[in-house]
């Protein structure tokens, strides 16, 4: 944790020492009575916290906050749902690098369970952005929705800026080569790729194709790749 984050209900009451920022704080940081620490609330400002009395139960904190950090990057993940441990890979990494919106969709080829897995039912999936927002010393948590159909996202999807789905089959270039303005849209399909149809009704809905190279690539490492590509290209990497 580079940045201990709360809700917005957690600043005014104890922390629990059972608590896992708790933990951290006094394990891991070894903070005692008075030492400061950074701290954050989540979608809110960034600022310090003080550790005012170490209790037998729980801990005193004191906050003075400053300004909110700046907001999210505008790119939009669209992605064929993907298996649990890929899920909490790519919530947890795209927070870090700062994407806007990540959408979790079905398709033709995906697995259906995968919309109903532990990690979405249980709520789990926000503590991934929680730790991605952390590593990244950030207080913003992207927009995440999951299990609705490509079509229903797409025609949610902003307009203007560029619309990317890559893919390793039909693409005629690499994504470094392409202009990609904002806001951006970039697609991943399924672990076993979009089917034709999907294909179609991406490029009618305004996406190119492109690549990342000849090697084939993890899900959550070729996210982090083309976010990486898009934001290097905007001058923010």
């Amino acid at each position: 944790m580079n940045l201990i984050l709360f809700e917005a209900h957690e600043v005014e009451r104890p922390l629990a020492r059972a608590d896992a920022r708790a933990r951290h704080l006094l394990d891991v940081l070894r903070r005692g009575e008075g030492d400061a620490f950074d701290a954050g609330v989540i979608d809110g400002p960034r600022g310090k916290g003080i550790v005012r009395e170490i209790g037998a139960d729980a801990l005193r904190l004191e906050f003075a906050w400053g300004a909110p950090p700046p907001a999210l990057w505008p790119i939009t993940l669209v992605l064929g749902l993907p298996r649990p441990q890929t899920v909490r890979k790519i919530l947890q990494e795209a927070t870090a690098l700062g994407v806007g919106e990540l959408r979790f969709v079905t398709s033709e080829r995906g697995e259906p369970g995968y919309a109903t897995s532990t990690v979405w039912r249980s709520g789990e999936w926000r503590r991934h952005l929680i730790a991605g927002a952390e590593q990244a010393f950030c207080t913003r948590l992207p927009r995440v929705r999951a299990g609705e159909s490509l079509a229903t996202a797409l025609a949610a999807l902003p307009g203007g800026g560029a619309r990317v789905a890559l893919d390793n089959y039909e693409s005629p270039g690499a994504l470094s080569a392409m202009d990609l303005a904002t806001p951006l849209t970039l697609a991943f399909g399924p672990e076993r790729g979009w089917s034709a149809a999907e294909r179609t009704a991406l490029r009618m809905a305004g996406f190119a194709f492109a690549h990342l190279g000849e090697r084939v690539l993890r899900a959550e490492t070729a996210v982090v790749a083309a976010v990486a590509i898009a934001r290097a290209k905007h001058g923010t990497m």
